[in-house]
C-alpha cells in the first residue's frame, strides 16, 4: 500500500511540475530544464488546438481527417492535465484545495457562454421545430444546462423507439457534462490521497 500511495504521489507531483531534490538541495541530475511552474504552456495549448481542429474536421467530413473524433480524448487529458496542475500547485502552496474557489471558477468561466448557447438553441428551437421536436429538444437543453447529456444520450440509445429521433442540436454538451462530472469528483480525491 506504502509503495502505491508514494508512486501516486510521484506520479501527482510530475503533473505538478515538481520534482524530488536530491539530498543536496539540487534537482536530480539530468533533469533538464526546470519547469515553468504553472504558467502559459504554448506547446500544451498548441496540442489541444490540434485536438479541437481534428474534431471539426472530421465533423466536416474530411476524408484525411476519419480518425478526428479522438481528438476529444486528446482534449480530455489535456485539460486533465492543466486542471490537475492547478489543483496541485494550490494544495502545495497552501495546504489544501478550496473546492468552493475551484467551482466557482469553473462555473464563471463556463457557466455565461453555455446560458448563451442553449438560450439560443431554444429560440431557434422554438422558430424552426414542432412541438414533438421541441420538446425532445427541451429534454437536451435541460440535460446540457445540468451538464447530465452523456446520461440523457446514453438513455436514448439504450431506448429502441428512439432509434429513428433525429440527433439533439445540443448533443456536443456531453463532453461538457463528461469533464464536468470529473472535476466533481476529482479535487476532492486530490484531497483524500495528497
Amino acid at each position: 500500500m506504502r509503495r502505491a500511495g508514494s508512486g501516486l504521489a510521484t506520479l501527482l507531483r510530475l503533473v505538478a511540475g515538481k520534482r524530488r531534490e536530491e539530498p543536496s538541495g539540487r534537482p536530480p541530475s539530468g533533469s533538464g530544464k526546470a519547469p515553468s511552474g504553472g504558467g502559459f504552456r504554448p506547446d500544451v495549448e498548441g496540442l489541444r488546438a490540434v485536438a479541437v481542429a481534428c474534431v471539426l474536421l472530421y465533423h466536416a467530413g474530411i476524408p484525411l481527417a476519419g480518425g478526428g473524433y479522438v481528438g476529444v480524448d486528446v482534449f480530455f487529458v489535456i485539460s486533465g492535465y492543466l486542471i490537475t496542475g492547478l489543483l496541485l500547485r494550490e494544495l502545495e502552496k497552501t495546504g489544501t484545495v478550496s473546492l468552493a474557489r475551484f467551482y466557482s471558477r469553473r462555473a464563471k468561466r463556463l457557466l455565461p457562454l453555455t446560458v448563451v448557447v442553449l438560450a439560443f438553441v431554444v429560440v431557434l428551437s422554438w422558430l424552426l421545430f414542432d412541438p414533438i421536436r421541441m420538446d425532445e429538444t427541451s429534454f437536451g437543453v435541460v440535460a446540457a444546462g445540468l451538464y447530465v447529456m452523456n446520461w440523457l444520450l446514453a438513455v436514448e440509445a439504450a431506448d429502441y423507439f428512439a432509434a429513428g429521433l433525429q440527433a439533439s442540436p445540443v448533443q456536443h454538451f456531453w463532453t461538457l457534462a463528461v469533464e464536468e462530472q470529473f472535476y466533481l469528483i476529482w479535487p476532492a480525491l486530490l484531497l483524500v490521497v495528497r
